[in-house]
């Protein structure tokens, strides 16, 4: 069986949507089931306005058909409410094929941190995309709650898993022997970054990524180091050198740096909103309060190994 994923979220890009679908894809063969996709890099692109980092693909209706009678696939997926979602999604209306959808991130609340649009007009937009699915994938029952009573309809759990042979514990201390606060992912102002960096805590803060807002965070917060993004092995020793892994977003779906962090022994930091509030189920392995400085310090006090099971 061949499954055609539809994103405007891959490569070069560093974040939870590109790592849930490549690893998506690995894991997908084993099962029987090849995955392909269609991505900005197949296209030209241009920059997204407030966040070039992230291309947007000038695809045509005819290029994306161009693509379906390539790769013949037995099912659609679309990860995203992009140029290439909206495309792929008229294309399997028109053609009366079903298909599946994700909703990964809230854009509404992306959108209102940079614009003066209206939160409404946003998840009218995004209503409107999903329902028309056979069926839109959520991580958490806290966001399939939420969504539902906003008016989403058919609403599925598909949760999250991370690779636990590459996110482990090690001897490492990559930042030294006093007490690593860890930041993990984009620098961006949706984030709450400034949560945390403007937090009183002992030792030193490490923000892993890379993102719009860097340097102007970089010059505000001298004192905290930002190492830029990290892959793989490299990414694994980041996480392990860490006492504490600090989540301040409040805007997050589920947050699959929490799962890297507490598979690296690492407790976890958050704020007691969706994605937090699912996966740190367990009070062994991390800390949620609307005070972020008493969960981190709170955190710093809980037990590795816990965090690990």
């Amino acid at each position: 069986m061949k499954v055609l994923v539809a994103t405007d979220a891959w490569h070069p890009q560093v974040n939870g949507v590109v790592r849930t679908y490549e690893r998506l894809a690995q894991e997908a063969g084993p099962l029987g089931f090849e995955v392909s996709f269609i991505a900005p890099s197949q296209f030209r692109t241009v920059p997204l306005p407030t966040y070039p980092e992230i291309r947007l693909a000038l695809a045509t209706p005819r290029a994306i058909a161009r693509v379906v009678e390539r790769e013949r696939p037995d099912f659609f997926h679309i990860a995203t409410e992009g140029p290439l979602g909206f495309l792929m999604r008229s294309y399997c209306r028109k053609h009366g094929l079903p298909f599946t959808t994700s909703y990964h991130t809230r854009f509404p609340d992306y959108v209102r941190a940079r614009l003066p649009v209206p939160e409404s007009w946003c998840y009218a937009l995004q209503r409107r995309f999903h329902n028309s699915a056979a069926g839109t994938f959520v991580a958490t029952r806290s966001l399939e709650k939420e969504l539902g009573a906003r008016g989403f309809n058919r609403l599925m759990l598909w949760s999250r898993g991370v690779d636990t042979e590459l996110f482990r514990p090690r001897r490492t201390r990559e930042f030294g022997d006093d007490p690593v606060f860890l930041y993990v992912g984009r620098i961006a102002v949706e984030k709450n970054i400034e949560a945390f960096l403007q937090l009183d805590l002992p030792g030193k803060k490490v923000l892993v990524g890379s993102g719009p807002q860097s340097a102007e965070l970089a010059r505000k917060y001298p004192d905290a180091l930002f190492t830029g993004a990290k892959q793989g092995e490299e990414l694994a020793r980041a996480y392990a050198s860490a006492d504490v892994f600090v989540f301040p977003s409040l805007t997050d779906t589920f947050g699959l740096v929490l799962l890297e962090a507490l598979a690296s022994g690492v407790p976890v930091a958050a704020f007691p909103v969706s994605g937090p509030l699912d996966v740190i189920t367990d009070p062994s392995a991390g800390a949620l309060s609307h005070d972020l400085k008493a969960a981190a310090l709170a955190a710093l006090e809980l037990d590795r190994e816990a965090a690990r099971n």
